[in-house]
């Protein structure tokens, strides 16, 4: 990999011109897209990346992308690094089902930091686009809204209950007595993981895995009960994999964080099949996680020190039926907090670090552009020199950037093309306490992502 004090290789002037020369400009015209619709063919799964969590370019240019395919390609799933049960909320509203008239409410279940992740004007409008387009379409045409992650703890399991209640009292009440193991500690579930990581109390590790696999050998009450028993028994299954891993992050951060991206995995190959089940036809879905969690972790500093991600596992199991687009930028402004669980604020973004694949870009002086590994050419062993790649997270700590911040990576190894726009913007929150200009304060470490 290379020691972390050389970590500034030379841009060369050939290195440039290769990458100018494979460059598509992006200029705003409807036709921006075409390349990476036609580099995309015939992939199921789509993964659209993120250098930060709080950017109006990469969400809109993401919208704008997942629009194509929705509507032109047959996609019928976005699914997102967020909860499962609050997104489940957005996909009724895009199903024209559920009790939300507005937008604004179907993303009101998005309350756990950071709201402005989803509670923004950017995710708002392609919600509204989804519901929209979904009316005019039969249902198995119909785009869906699904969250992939796993922080939703008690919510999961209240989720499970409330379904066995409408369907089977008995096992609603076997369900809460299971789940009655976590009620001691409280709602944070960070609690659990520490007084059972330490020893202080015992798992609820048998009960989770009881719950699971019970829910999981239920077959649904005729067609009307196959969504709501699928939505169930992924609920059940957050529930297993959050209980390990609330209690594996305080055991070592790749621990719980490879746990948490093959969580993710599973939930798009189990959403995959579920939806394919209903079509008749293998379902075709896009992804939207930062970089860090779908550029493939092998091709990272981060992969050769121990961790795995959400994209490396779906390239693992799905080949060339996966297609990675990975975002950058090289200065503007973004929504992120200056410590964990504070309001997001409207922050500039420092030029990016000399050397790195971001300052590269910047040099190539176009603006805004589309960069497929595939048209590279001989620029592709140049661009392949390990460089250091920026991730901002919830958190932005600029003055510890170099170590809060960037990785050493093989951009081209990584993805298979990159969207770079180098002056970028802050995204606008639905929520009136998120998007204040930043006032002059010490910044913290560490950072989320």
């Amino acid at each position: 990999m290379g020691s972390l004090l050389n970590d500034k290789p030379s841009i060369s002037q050939a290195l440039l011109n290769g990458v100018r020369s494979a460059a598509v400009p992006l200029t705003g015209a409807a036709s921006d897209l075409d390349a990476l619709v036609e580099g995309i063919g015939e992939a199921r799964f789509v993964l659209l990346g993120e250098a930060t969590h709080g950017t109006h370019d990469f969400y809109a240019m993401r919208a704008a992308l997942t629009r194509r395919l929705i509507a032109e390609h047959g996609f019928t799933a976005v699914a997102v690094e967020a909860d499962w049960p609050d997104a489940l909320r957005v996909n009724a509203f895009v199903q024209a089902e559920g009790d939300d008239p507005e937008v604004e409410g179907a993303l009101g279940d998005f309350q756990r930091f950071p709201r402005w992740m989803w509670r923004n004007q950017e995710v708002a409008e392609l919600v509204r686009w989804m519901r929209a387009h979904n009316a005019s379409q039969p249902s198995e045409r119909r785009a869906g809204f699904y969250g992939l992650d796993l922080y939703s703890l008690h919510t999961s399991m209240r989720a499970v209950v409330d379904y066995l209640e409408k369907v089977d009292p008995e096992a609603a009440e076997r369900a809460r007595q299971r789940y009655a193991c976590f009620d001691h500690f409280g709602e944070d579930p960070q609690h659990y993981g520490h007084a059972t990581a330490y020893g202080h109390a015992s798992p609820c590790e048998e009960e989770a895995v009881a719950q699971l696999l019970e829910l999981q050998q239920r077959s649904p009450h005729g067609a009307w009960d196959e969504d709501a028993r699928f939505f169930a028994e992924q609920n059940a299954r957050l529930a297993r994999n959050a209980e390990a891993y609330y209690r594996t992050m305080f055991a070592g951060r790749h621990d719980s964080w490879n746990l948490r991206d093959t969580h993710m995995a599973d939930a798009v190959d189990a959403l995959a099949q579920h939806l394919s089940r209903k079509t008749g036809q293998p379902a075709r879905m896009v992804v939207w996680a930062h970089n860090s969690h779908l550029g493939d972790a092998r091709a990272t500093q981060l992969g050769e020190q121990g961790e795995l991600n959400l994209g490396q596992l779906l390239r693992q199991r799905h080949g060339k039926a996966t297609y990675n687009v990975g975002f950058s930028t090289y200065t503007g402004t973004v929504i992120a907090a200056k410590q964990w669980d504070g309001p997001g604020l409207r922050r500039r973004i420092r030029p990016a670090l000399p050397g790195s694949y971001e300052h590269l870009f910047h040099e190539v002086d176009i603006a805004r552009f589309l960069l497929r590994m595939e048209d590279l050419g001989e620029a592709a062993l140049g661009l392949r020199e390990r460089r250091l790649e920026r991730a901002i997270g919830v958190v932005y700590a600029p003055r510890t950037e170099r170590w809060s911040h960037y990785f050493l990576a093989d951009l081209p190894a990584q993805f298979d093309a990159v969207v770079h726009c180098d002056e970028t913007w802050a995204l606008q929150p639905l929520d009136a306490d998120a998007g204040h200009e930043e006032e002059d304060a010490p910044d913290t470490y560490p950072f989320g992502l």
